[in-house]
């Protein structure tokens, strides 16, 4: 398909504790109607490849947010110093982090030109075990979650205080999730249990695993970008996300 014309700006986000806290959004230029994509940022923060991937998923279609996990930390910080006063501070606790995600689920929810579907999308295992949460907390109307992992993500933390099965019984529609081959029989055994749990409880879902793809494999700006590896990842998640959120609409090549 080809780009649309997008807008992208930062906006504001009423998060966990209803407080204030920055985003960034892009949306295709038009009257819609457009599902939207809520993008969970790396651990590396708020930085300007997160920007690029919300833009990404914008021309493609989709109106979407990025909460910025990191703001109540440093506001105003850049990238790097906001992520090393989170990390500092012990990391973002999954309950807040969860109802920040909610908030840009609620803001994609609200505009006008809505068609009142929304997935989650994240690019690290601490972001697949997020999925995993904010999915435990939908409602109606359902939303589709999908993790582009270059590790199993987790089902379950300390953190959450959610165990594996309350999540899986709750969760999304439909998932996507492309991993890195998993090196070792505990990451083996994992994979295996969520897909067990996936099929017991009737959800929707494909995994992908590429050999010779390690952690960040999609990431561009490092050495552990593998080409091949990015593109047919991305390839599935834009078919994935067409099927389930937008009927064809991000179906790339």
């Amino acid at each position: 398909m080809m780009d649309a014309p997008m807008m992208a700006d930062t906006v504001t986000l009423v998060g966990a504790g209803g407080d204030d806290i920055e985003a960034y959004f892009a949306r295709p230029l038009g009257t819609g109607p457009y599902p939207g994509v809520v993008v969970i940022h790396h651990m590396p923060g708020f930085d300007r490849s997160i920007k690029e991937i919300v833009r990404s998923f914008a021309v493609s279609g989709y109106a979407t947010v990025c909460p910025n996990l990191f703001h109540r930390y440093a506001a105003g910080a850049t990238a790097g110093d906001a992520a090393a006063a989170a990390f500092a501070a012990g990391g973002v606790p999954d309950p807040r982090c969860v109802a920040d995600v909610d908030a840009g689920v609620r803001y994609l929810r609200a505009l006008p030109y809505s068609n009142g579907r929304v997935g989650v999308v994240g690019f690290a295992p601490e972001d697949g075990r997020r999925i995993w949460s904010r999915a435990a907390s939908i409602s109606t109307p359902p939303s589709t979650a999908t993790g582009a992992a270059s590790s199993p993500p987790t089902t379950s933390s300390r953190r959450s205080g959610r165990s594996r099965r309350s999540i899986s019984r709750r969760s999304f529609t439909a998932r996507c999730s492309s991993c890195s081959a998993p090196k070792t029989r505990i990451r083996r055994l994992h994979v295996a249990r969520i897909e067990r749990e996936l099929r017991v409880h009737g959800k929707t879902f494909e995994f992908h695993t590429f050999e010779n793809a390690g952690h960040a494999f999609f990431s561009s700006e490092r050495p552990s970008y593998r080409v091949e590896a990015a593109k047919e990842g991305w390839k599935r998640h834009w078919a994935f996300f067409g099927q389930n959120l937008a009927n064809g609409v991000a179906s790339r090549s």
